[in-house]
């Protein structure tokens, strides 16, 4: 075996490729064949310029950094590289390769992600993040981003290694836990036929598309959340929220491009802490009701009420003295507090009336008015209220149409019926309908129901149809959520929608009906009489 001088002040020096070996704590782990193949090439014809860093170990010598030129100098058949020999200790190994390869602008940002995880590993000396970024020269919050791709799993991992995705939608799916990475990933993609064969090519779709997906399907604001935040007990495995580093007010350099507001990236955990809560609040309290805001029927041994089973107590007050007098905005001496179970508003506590013969609530016809007059201008305030909300929810879903139509198609059919389709599965069965109304579907009973319909319709919908469905049903859903009449109007806005002249246009056709109820009425018998007698 040959040996090398090394000499105190150790200059370049010829060194058998023989002598050799590659570091196992090198960065780099990935070498381009054909840029080895174009280096091997320059180097048969002019040599290696800049020397590689070498340190004696048992009886060979370590590369430190230059395996790239050592693996070149292999394919041009050379036997000797210029080398400076240093006598290094393991931890100046790993620091001087770490630094040398991330200040290189062609590492792999995966290699330079483990390159600054490694770094911070080191217990002499120790790295924060703030002295990594000064030592490469770049911002902390570039650094904890780029810390976060090695959390990516290993198909997206493998997916980003191979091009197929870029560093943005590496950095954005690296936020997200492991299994909502790998849904993630199929976002990324459309499909498309390019004519050269029988099946659809998968096409990146730019990153700001995958931020939407994230923001629609993944996001859950803690704002909202009907569980204690801070407790670390409610489910012990995924401990405090505060703590957590999956919400993204926990570390705002790196989830600075998902929002300014406080949410959660793992749905799982989230709804798991929903479920622990409401356990929590019934095991508190046994005899808490826990209701459901569907009105779809219940299993038989639920101890959870149907929609149909009780009345909600509204908390807002009335806007007139007439809306006073409902039934939901009364209490009676039957009035408790349930815990929502299921449906919208899961965790949260509503004041309800489960008594199906409270006067109250349940008023009969002769106790709801004294005499024949009130009864009448009972009626007609009832008839007023259900006027007034069928105008404005036909004027909603007609401005809902109209951005529908305002809706450019941009995804392929595949993208959007995945979407469509996610969203149906978490909303309402009222909501449901109001889309599928919305394109002229209706119930089919002997056909699984208008959930089933309307799949079996998305499905055979082209892609301008999808996403017209895909941006109402977004729309149906906020709403669920939040103040309705603002989301409608900001998606009014949003598509230029006029929403004034489509409530106008409402009023004039309900006052036409109005019209033609009233000509269509039979005469009097009185008048009848008469005209017989004339």
């Amino acid at each position: 075996m040959q040996t090398v001088a090394i000499t105190p002040n150790a200059v370049p020096q010829e060194v058998p490729l023989s002598l050799l070996i590659e570091s196992a704590t090198n960065p780099r782990q990935h070498f381009e064949e054909d840029d080895l193949n174009e280096l091997a090439e320059t180097i048969r014809k002019s040599g290696v310029y800049q020397a590689i860093l070498a340190r004696p170990k048992d009886d060979r010598l370590e590369i430190v950094f230059g395996a790239r030129r050592y693996r070149a100098s292999r394919l041009a058949g050379k036997e000797t590289i210029p080398a400076l020999v240093r006598e290094m200790s393991d931890v100046e190994v790993l620091e001087a390769q770490l630094v040398e390869n991330l200040q290189r602008r062609d590492v792999h940002p995966m290699e330079e992600a483990e390159g600054y995880k490694r770094l911070l590993a080191l217990t002499e000396p120790t790295y924060t993040v703030e002295q990594i970024a000064a030592k490469v020269g770049k911002t902390p919050g570039y650094i904890a981003t780029r810390l976060k791709l090695t959390d990516l799993c290993d198909d997206v991992a493998a997916a980003f290694y191979q091009n197929h995705i870029g560093v943005g939608h590496a950095l954005l799916l690296a936020k997200l836990p492991g299994e909502m990475q790998t849904l993630g990933l199929t976002a990324c993609f459309k499909e498309v036929y390019t004519g050269t064969g029988d099946k659809p090519a998968p096409i990146l779709l730019p990153v700001r598309n995958l931020r939407f997906w994230i923001e629609t399907n993944v996001l859950l604001l803690l704002k909202d959340a009907p569980f204690d935040k801070r407790n670390g007990d409610l489910v012990p495995a995924a401990g405090s929220c505060v703590d957590c580093p999956k919400r993204t007010g926990h570390n705002k350099l790196l989830f600075a491009d998902l929002g300014k507001q406080d949410a959660c990236t793992d749905p799982g955990c989230y709804q798991a802490k929903v479920q622990a809560h409401i356990a929590a609040a019934v095991a508190a309290k046994p005899q808490l009701v826990q209701i459901s805001t569907s009105y779809r029927a219940q299993a038989e041994d639920s101890t959870v009420l149907s929609r149909n089973k009780y009345v909600s107590i509204r908390e807002d007050k009335p806007k007139d003295k007439a809306r006073a007098k409902q039934p939901e905005y009364k209490t009676c001496k039957d009035t408790i507090t349930a815990i929502i179970a299921d449906g919208e508003g899961q965790g949260t506590m509503q004041k309800v009336c489960t008594n199906p013969i409270c006067r109250v609530h349940h008023p009969k016809d002769e106790e709801r008015t004294q005499d024949e007059a009130s009864r009448a201008k009972w009626k007609t305030e009832q008839e007023k209220q259900r006027r007034e909300e069928a105008i404005a929810n036909t004027t909603g879903l007609r401005v809902l149409s109209a951005i529908g139509s305002a809706v450019p198609v941009r995804l392929l059919k595949r993208d959007l019926l995945l979407v469509a389709e996610r969203l149906m599965s978490v909303m309402e069965e009222n909501r449901i309908e109001a889309l599928a109304r919305q394109h002229g579907i209706r119930q089919k009973r002997d056909d699984g129901g208008i959930k089933k319909t309307l799949t079996a319709y998305l499905r055979r919908a082209d892609e301008g149809t999808l996403s017209r469905l895909l941006v109402e049903a977004s729309i149906l859903l906020a709403a669920s959520r939040g103040n309705a009449t603002t989301i409608l109007k900001d998606a009014a806005v949003a598509y230029k929608v006029d929403t004034e002249a489509i409530g106008l246009k409402v009023k004039q056709e309900f006052a036409a009906k109005d019209k033609a109820k009233k000509e269509a009425k039979p005469a009097a018998p009185g008048t009848v009489k008469s005209r017989k007698a004339a």
